[in-house]
């Protein structure tokens, strides 16, 4: 199947083979997707402890890791969680400054719904008056994307809310008639995050906790039933080059391992030992040795280089690189856990276990998205009011 739209140039060109994907973009603004089915899948064969490798004569090593792991594209475009490739779309305050910046999208009329709504207009203090259009934004741009995507849509929360529970479980969709399985909230893994996600998926809306640092964000988002989780594997790593003093990272490095995949491994097996309905995805991949480290992972955001390298290379297993599943249902039957990480986490267990690599790149990750945010208020301010209004 295929579909066209004509929304914007903000992603970048993306061609992959096996399952396929392009995103192409040109100074028409013309955005397309194909979608072709996986042709078949790789020959397996066993191996030792319960590890499996895939045998040659693959297409590519695309094929041979997206048989183990889901691969996402690193683009503006949101992949849907069940399928590769992406049907589904998010709505983010990058997307949002993507559709500022170019003066005619098909998005532009939900902008400029949000800038002529009344109950916004009303509100005196400048400031708030333009978080408001910044929300209503965000739920008409993600009400259009419904429109176009027979997936779902993930819409990020306003971090400059992720230590207000009440304030995240608002509901930004209740005005529309989206189903709520057609949803996805990322949202902070602050504490207030974690407690909103477990509310909002008590009422079937789904979650996406990111900015995940530690194993005890891990654990108590899976405990809290979030649908997804994302951990930022290289942040992790670059953490640990430039500080110490963080005792997770120390004890990864003592153990001669990569402290963002380590996370990542423990997290995984922490999730599917205990039947934890979360899927782990891992993220900030920065080449493929990482992308090899982590094949069996639920997914895998890689970046358009890394899967463009994938896509061009034909390396069989007995060369360089061999495609064994590091992560699968197995190892983490066998992985062992100590009694302080299977406590009920709690706001104050959080506090103390998180190390001070989490708590500052929680912090960074916040502020990052707080900085989109204000970004797109500030380019709000120039341009209202609109004119008619």
């Amino acid at each position: 199947m295929s579909a066209t739209t004509t929304p914007t140039t903000f992603s970048p060109s993306l061609q992959l083979t096996g399952p396929q994907l392009t995103v192409r973009s040109s100074s028409s603004s013309n955005l397309t997707f194909t979608y072709r089915h996986r042709p078949s899948f790789p020959i397996l064969r066993a191996l030792p402890n319960n590890l499996s490798s895939v045998d040659s004569g693959l297409s590519s090593e695309l094929d041979a890791v997206s048989n183990f792991s889901e691969i996402v594209p690193d683009t503006v475009i949101f992949d849907d969680f069940e399928r590769f490739p992406p049907t589904a779309a998010t709505v983010s305050s990058s997307l949002l400054l993507g559709i500022l910046s170019l003066p005619d999208t098909i998005f532009k009329s939900a902008v400029d719904t949000a800038l002529a709504d009344n109950e916004c207009a009303r509100i005196e203090r400048p400031d708030i008056r333009m978080s408001c259009f910044f929300n209503k934004a965000l739920v008409n741009v993600g009400t259009d994307l419904a429109k176009l995507v027979p997936g779902r849509v993930s819409t990020e929360v306003d971090s400059r809310l992720a230590y207000d529970t009440h304030g995240i479980v608002r509901k930004l969709y209740n005005d529309f008639d989206i189903p709520p399985e057609r949803l996805l909230f990322k949202i902070p893994s602050t504490w207030q995050g974690i407690e909103a996600a477990s509310v909002l998926e008590s009422e079937g809306i789904q979650t996406h906790l990111t900015c995940v640092y530690s194993f005890a964000q891990a654990a108590a988002a899976a405990q809290a039933g979030a649908s997804v989780i994302q951990i930022f594997v290289g942040r992790i790593r670059d953490w640990a080059r430039n500080h110490a003093g963080d005792p997770e990272i120390e004890a990864a490095l003592k153990r001669g391992e990569d402290p963002g995949l380590a996370l990542a491994t423990k997290a995984y097996n922490y999730i599917h030992k205990y039947g934890h309905k979360s899927k782990l995805m891992a993220a900030a991949v920065r080449n493929k040795q990482d992308l090899f480290s982590l094949v069996g992972v639920d997914y895998i955001i890689a970046p358009l280089k890394v899967l463009q390298s994938l896509k061009e290379s034909t390396t069989s297993p007995d060369e360089k690189y061999g495609f064994v599943r590091r992560l699968s249902p197995e190892s983490a039957a066998a992985f062992e856990f100590s009694k302080e990480e299977l406590v009920k986490w709690d706001q104050k267990s959080l506090a103390s276990a998180m190390g001070p690599a989490a708590v500052e790149l929680l912090a960074a990750g916040i502020d990052g998205y707080a900085n989109q945010a204000n970004r797109v208020e500030d380019l709000f301010g120039k341009i209202w009011p609109p004119p008619n209004v």
